[in-house]
């Protein structure tokens, strides 16, 4: 069978796009008049994919049922199976008859590759195989410095990108889809779902993954919360402050195209507080970002990216890495950010950067160990923003903060949780504590704490490290990284 310009049949396989409107590859196909066999494979991690973590399993769980409902109500199936991706799209391409398989590209170093491989797998059985932006806004190769090389600095990737970036028209969803009588695994079946425990119980409240949920979110966000972005960014006492979008995006519910459009949409339409959207737009940018530093280094995940930081003198400590885990330091603003992290699968982004500025510099624990745990439990786990967030504030990324840079968990808590709302709801041993003591408990008197019914050490722990003597012994380590280069 020979590729054809208009295939007949087309199976598109879903991955971290599970969207129907908007979607690159299901446009295609429907332009081309093809019956649409919709394919998501859960896929081995033989290829040397990294395994995802509890809550990113939780969200694919609703996110494919919610995807399931939105094709059937197209009059086809959401085709599930499990197992090597190569494997099942020949058995799928037996089975349906299709002449050609779409998909939206991800941009790991093992992805790439095994892409490839089924690419070229594809050419030699005389079928088709097309690969499509689903995920970005623009390819990471798509922006070139004026020397040539890929962006290394942030500021002037978001300027180029704000004054050049046309988002496409829309792409609607197709009418229909095929499926139905090919046999597939049931999504309950694949025990994505946390049991024994159950650990998600604090999920459900806050999120609704899926595209409507997506949508939803987005459209909340700009009828309100839009405005005052700039300003509330950086308040994780504010419950609006943030969109909340990143598990949406980085799943793929939702493309970062549509955002563009419907938040300059609002701009063109007269949006007063222009400055905060761009604000926000810029984060979405900042995510590409990422993925350009990813994908032209492809270690970044685990290597640090500034590699004189090999040499950095890092502790390991699993005592302190637990403590740090379970929100038990003693510094509220970074228990309450790793409290909330636990039961919601999300934190506040401003307290990332604060929770990881505690590991990398007062505990000089290794970033990879925050980022292993923030794969683990956060919905938004992605593979370009995790890392270059951790890198970014242990000082070894692109652009990175300093090293020498330290965060004052307890000026951090004062400056950004005003009111005192974001410590008390997580860290509610601490809920009777007056605001002036809230954020370092330790200064306040004897009389002041048993009124709080707080025992420090007992009800809430001391300080897992004095704030000046990690911040000397972080510039100590600093200090002899850079004797070591010279």
């Amino acid at each position: 069978m020979l590729a054809q310009d208009n295939p007949n049949s087309v199976i598109v396989w879903f991955r971290n796009d599970l969207r129907i409107s908007d979607h690159a590859a299901l446009a295609a196909a429907a332009d081309a008049g093809a019956k649409i066999y919709p394919v998501y494979i859960l896929e081995n991690d033989a290829d040397g994919s990294r395994p995802l973590g509890g809550a990113s399993k939780w969200w694919l769980d609703k996110s494919l049922k919610s995807l399931r409902s939105d094709i059937s109500e197209r009059g086809g199936k959401l085709i599930c199976r499990k197992g090597d991706a190569s494997k099942v799209i020949r058995d799928l391409i037996q089975e349906t008859g299709a002449d050609a398989v779409f998909w939206g590209r991800r941009y790991t170093q093992p992805e790439i590759d095994r892409d490839a491989e089924i690419k070229q797998q594809l050419k030699d059985d005389g079928l088709e195989s097309r690969s499509f932006n689903t995920t970005l806004l623009t390819e990471p190769w798509a922006y070139q410095t004026t020397t040539g090389g890929y962006y290394k600095v942030f500021t002037p990737y978001w300027r180029s990108v704000r004054d050049s970036y046309e988002a496409p028209d829309p792409m609607g969803a197709p009418d229909s889809f095929a499926g139905v009588g090919i046999d597939g695994d049931e999504i309950e079946d694949w025990g994505l779902h946390p049991t024994k425990p159950d650990w998600s119980t604090g999920f459900d409240s806050l999120w609704t993954p899926g595209e409507a949920g997506a949508q939803e979110r987005l459209s909340d966000f700009l009828d309100g919360p839009v405005r005052d972005y700039e300003e509330m960014r950086n308040r994780p006492d504010v419950e609006d402050g943030t969109s909340g979008l990143s598990p949406h995006l980085h799943h793929g519910e939702i493309s970062p195209a549509t955002v563009w459009r419907a938040v300059m949409g609002r701009i063109n339409r007269g949006l007063k507080q222009e400055e905060s959207a761009l604000s926000f737009l810029s984060e979405i940018v900042w995510r590409e970002f990422s993925y350009v530093l990813l994908y032209h280094n492809p270690a970044m995940g685990r290597e640090n990216y500034n590699d004189k930081f090999d040499a950095m003198s890092w502790r390991s400590s699993k005592s302190d890495l637990e403590r740090w885990q379970k929100g038990q330091t003693g510094y509220p603003i970074v228990d309450a950010g790793m409290r909330q992290l636990w039961e919601t699968g999300w934190m506040h982004n401003r307290v990332r950067m604060i929770v990881a500025s505690l590991l990398t510099k007062h505990l000089l624990i290794h970033w990879a160990d925050g980022e292993d745990w923030f794969w683990d439990t956060l919905v938004d786990a992605d593979p370009a923003s995790n890392a270059a967030g951790w890198q970014w504030t242990a000082g070894s990324g692109a652009d990175a903060s300093p090293y020498f840079r330290v965060f004052n968990p307890i000026t951090q808590g004062q400056k950004f949780d005003k009111t005192g709302e974001y410590v008390r709801k997580w860290c509610p041993e601490l809920a009777k504590l007056p605001q002036k003591h809230l954020h370092a408990p330790w200064e306040a008197g004897k009389d002041v704490l048993e009124k709080a019914g707080i025992e420090l050490g007992a009800t809430y722990p001391k300080p897992i490290i004095e704030h000046k003597a990690g911040r000397q012994r972080a510039l100590d380590a600093w200090e002899s990284l850079k004797e070591k280069q010279d």
